[in-house]
């Protein structure tokens, strides 16, 4: 896949670092704000202006897939609906919200919504992938039972997965809870996202 072009306005700081040391490699990095970009002390302006864009396009790429907008995480949970669940679980929306400070995700069967929290920007798809197809299935099956976890019996991480998010969990304080179909919201800011009749979380 080719490098992105990454315009000078969404750039932000860049610190290019020369290297004596280095002789072909180039690497990049964020720190407090700023790109870092290390380059060998032998190039040329010309070459460290080319490295300089070909970086910060691979990082803004990398950006891209560790934190997917509405719409990709949208086309990303059909994918698996069509991997994973022979397509059965259609939903209406799939979004990233913020209030969700108390579980992963919800849905609420009777429109087809899936809302993700933003706390899994940045975590390992695999982990990402379980919690869409969670919600998912509560599409296809509102109650964590028999039928419920036959549906993600064909996603080979679901133990892996449950496993970060019980390490987060222990990390944040908060706790994996599969055993609850519905639950009151965790506060105020909850009430008109996740209070909906036929709500089903996650956690």
């Amino acid at each position: 896949m080719p490098d992105v072009p990454v315009a000078a306005s969404d750039r932000g700081p860049v610190e290019v670092r020369r290297s004596g040391r280095r002789r072909r490699t180039v690497s990049a990095y964020r720190e407090g704000g700023r790109t870092i970009v290390l380059i060998p002390a032998r190039f040329t302006k010309a070459e460290e202006r080319q490295w300089v864009d070909t970086m910060l396009g691979r990082l803004a790429a990398g950006d891209r897939r560790r934190r997917p907008s509405d719409d990709s995480l949208a086309q990303r949970a059909a994918n698996l609906s069509a991997r994973y669940l022979d397509d059965r679980a259609r939903a209406t929306s799939v979004r990233w919200v913020a209030n969700q400070r108390g579980r992963w995700g919800s849905c609420t069967p009777a429109d087809g919504t899936i809302r993700i929290s933003d706390r899994l920007k940045g975590m390992p798809g695999y982990v990402l992938d379980y919690v869409l197809l969670h919600e998912l299935a509560h599409l296809l099956r509102p109650a964590h039972d028999r039928q419920f976890w036959t549906l993600l019996a064909g996603y080979p991480r679901v133990e892996r997965a449950r496993g970060f998010l019980e390490g987060v969990g222990a990390a944040t304080g908060l706790t994996l809870d599969d055993d609850k179909a519905d639950d009151e919201a965790d506060d105020e800011d909850d009430e008109n996202e996740d209070d909906e009749d036929g709500a089903t979380t996650l956690f």
